[in-house]
């Protein structure tokens, strides 16, 4: 079986749900808005294809400001009721962009990212789950998802590992527009 590599003219990066009323609640919340500032903006830099959902925001708020001040302008962001992130919007997007690798952040590991995995694999997409960039309420939760989407052949990264695998070498362009997100990650 090959080893799935991630390629910046293949991979979109997909924000799942990360908004006011909910974020708050997850464990170990500053982290992993923190590591999913990083991957968005390390995402953009690199020229890497976004798409963004919110969960019921009538009910949950929008995507909180840090998230929406890291999404570049004209970054398709999808309503939903459906947890899985694999809503007609979404799946036409990456279709549109020749997406055939589907990077994911966002919350909750265990329902919302889960769900949306299991449906891009099922559709065909190689899927990477950064696990620094996702989060639960509950940490038994986010370990148990993690550990499912491992089994169900999503490939458990972490947000620099996702990075470096889309840069692959030093001394470039690409490379020094990470340099700044590694050396100095966001704070909240």
């Amino acid at each position: 079986m090959p080893i799935p590599r991630f390629m910046l003219d293949r991979t979109a990066l997909l924000v799942v749900d990360l908004q006011e009323k909910l974020l708050p609640l997850i464990d170990g919340a500053a982290g992993v808005e923190r590591r999913c500032v990083q991957l968005i903006r390390g995402c953009a830099a690199l020229g890497v294809r976004i798409a963004a959902t919110e969960q019921y925001p009538a009910g949950l708020g929008p995507s909180v400001a840090a998230i929406r001040d890291a999404l570049p302008a004209g970054t398709p962001l999808e309503s939903k009721l459906k947890f899985s992130a694999c809503v007609e919007g979404v799946r036409r997007r990456l279709g549109e962009w020749g997406t055939t690798h589907v990077l994911v952040c966002g919350i909750e590991t265990h329902i919302c990212v889960c769900q949306t995995a299991l449906d891009l694999l099922d559709a065909g997409f190689v899927v990477g789950v950064a696990a620094d960039a996702v989060g639960s309420r509950s940490a038994a939760d986010h370990a148990i998802a993690l550990r499912r989407l491992e089994q169900a052949a999503a490939v458990p990264l972490t947000v620099e590992m996702a990075l470096f695998d889309l840069v692959r070498e030093a001394g470039t362009d690409r490379f020094k527009a990470l340099l700044p997100l590694i050396k100095d990650p966001p704070r909240n």
